[in-house]
């Protein structure tokens, strides 16, 4: 079964902000947008949601999971921390203020899923840019992309995250999405990470979740 794993890093410009955005943190109080979404069915911590449409950057990398973990955070992370045209910050844990008076913010959760030899990595975007009102990339290797509303089964879960772990409640979701005769499974497992490193562990929220079609 596809592996996936990713690691939010919280990151602040001044001070003052790091120490009042890490002090939330640490309790696993969440600032950030995060993509609108309708229950249809919910049981425990299993959930079948719909998710609106909404943009992200992307970009795809090669090797083993933690160093194209590492590489593809890089690449994501400068884009939206100024390696762009218009030299634009978009901050992830705190809106950054640019000389234009113009505050910025990116969505969690950050994802990633092994495609072929390659691995995924995506930030979402805040909902209120389109794609042509985000700032073009310098990098070629990140790509903007409009994801259209679709279905998702999800499995909500605390504590830190494993490959092991990571597998054990994909194979729990999976089982219980087969129960439900409505919808197919049509992706592998994606690991979402909504905390920075430091969150104190019974308090971090991960899912995993596969896309569906609904039949």
């Amino acid at each position: 079964m596809k592996n996936l794993i990713i690691r939010i890093l919280g990151v602040t410009f001044i001070m003052i902000s790091v120490i009042s955005n890490t002090a939330c943190t640490l309790f696993g109080v969440r600032n950030e947008e995060t993509p609108k979404y309708t229950t249809i069915k919910k049981n425990g911590t299993y959930e079948i949601r719909y998710y609106e449409p909404y943009i992200v950057a992307k970009t795809k990398v090669s090797g083993n999971y933690k160093d194209a973990q590492g590489k593809a955070f890089r690449i994501l992370a400068g884009y939206i921390f100024g390696n762009n045209v218009s030299s634009e910050k978009i901050s992830m844990t705190a809106p950054v203020k640019q000389s234009e008076s113009q505050t910025i913010s990116m969505t969690a959760p950050v994802m990633q899923v092994k495609d072929g030899n390659e691995w995924e990595m995506t930030f979402m975007m805040p909902s209120k840019y389109n794609l042509n009102s985000l700032p073009i990339p310098n990098d070629k290797r990140v790509v903007l992309e409009k994801i259209d509303g679709k279905y998702m089964g999800v499995v909500t879960y605390s504590w830190y995250d494993s490959l092991e772990k990571n597998e054990k409640m994909a194979k729990s979701l999976s089982e219980w999405l087969m129960e439900n005769k409505d919808f197919q499974i049509i992706s592998g497992p994606i690991f979402a990470g909504y905390n920075p490193p430091w969150t104190i562990p019974f308090l971090r929220k991960n899912e995993i979740m596969f896309e569906l079609h609904k039949k």
